[in-house]
């Protein structure tokens, strides 16, 4: 199984051009990925750089047809003379897709005047060759550590409830309506734009045991061991300018069939670099 993370800067280039095919041919230079996590998606934001305000979760659904969609919306606005306005992530499946889940994350006023806004995960529970996976992406807050610490333990705490949930059989009464039980999977992969270094609290936070729970480990330490993580942006720039923000977590019964994780360092397609996660099926 072969899964790509990807922080897409709504197509912009590191050469001010935004080229969402580019982006679905480096995505598939890379590899035969299975599973496709993007973020920063945007729609009717013709505001951003290089932006020609297009509906790109419509867009990268042509470009990857060959994949399930799912949409995962975190900012969803009405905006006097421009209309709806969205931004958020997508997973691409080439498994089918038993479930999908949209977690809004914690939001807490921010005291301090520094731009913030809201923030989801989006989960898909996924039938692959290792059973019932779940498959979750995100983008955390940059500027306020405080709300970023939120979401971390509100991604911790979604990671123990739906673990439970893994444990609930299904019944023959709940078949064919909402009630039916579907397969949550006990096994997980949690993947995106963390946005911090990572000595960050918020991804110690993450990490933390839950009684009775596999907890999250770092995909990055259980290949490449002490080494440290390889910077995800500022590829180009001096010493100062290189740092890690993207990163892959799996489940800690997932660990053994953990393969391989590299950051790509040959594209400049946004300005975040793209991951490449193998599993063992």
């Amino acid at each position: 199984m072969k899964l790509i993370t990807w922080n897409i800067q709504w197509g912009l280039g590191q050469d001010g051009r935004v080229d969402l095919n580019r982006i679905a041919r480096t995505a598939r230079e890379i590899a035969d990925f299975d599973v496709l996590c993007l973020q920063e998606i945007s729609d009717n934001y013709g505001a951003l750089q290089g932006n020609d305000g297009s509906n790109q979760f419509l867009t990268l659904r042509s470009l990857f047809a060959d994949y399930t969609a799912i949409d995962g919306i975190a900012v969803d606005r009405h905006t006097e003379g421009v209309g709806r306005q969205r931004f958020g992530n997508m997973i691409f499946s080439r498994y089918p897709v038993l479930q999908t889940f949209h977690h809004q994350l914690p939001w807490p006023a921010e005291p301090a005047n520094v731009p913030t806004m809201p923030r989801m995960a989006l989960e898909a529970v996924l039938e692959t060759p290792i059973d019932a996976l779940r498959v979750t992406t995100t983008h955390l807050e940059f500027y306020s550590s405080a709300q970023r610490l939120a979401q971390a333990d509100a991604l911790r705490a979604t990671h123990g409830e739906a673990y439970q949930h893994a444990s609930d059989r299904e019944q023959t009464h709940k078949v064919g309506s909402p009630f039916e039980t579907r397969p949550r999977g006990m096994r997980a992969v949690l993947t995106g734009d963390f946005n911090c270094l990572p000595d960050d609290v918020a991804l110690q936070r993450l990490m933390d045991p839950i009684s009775g729970i596999p907890p999250y480990v770092d995909a990055w330490q259980i290949v490449h061991r002490s080494s440290p993580h390889a910077p995800t942006v500022g590829l180009d720039e001096d010493l100062d300018g290189k740092r890690c923000l993207d990163y892959v977590f799996v489940s800690e019964n997932l660990k053994s069939a953990v393969r391989a994780l590299d950051v790509i360092t040959s594209t400049r397609a946004s300005d975040h670099q793209p991951l490449l996660l193998e599993i063992a099926s």
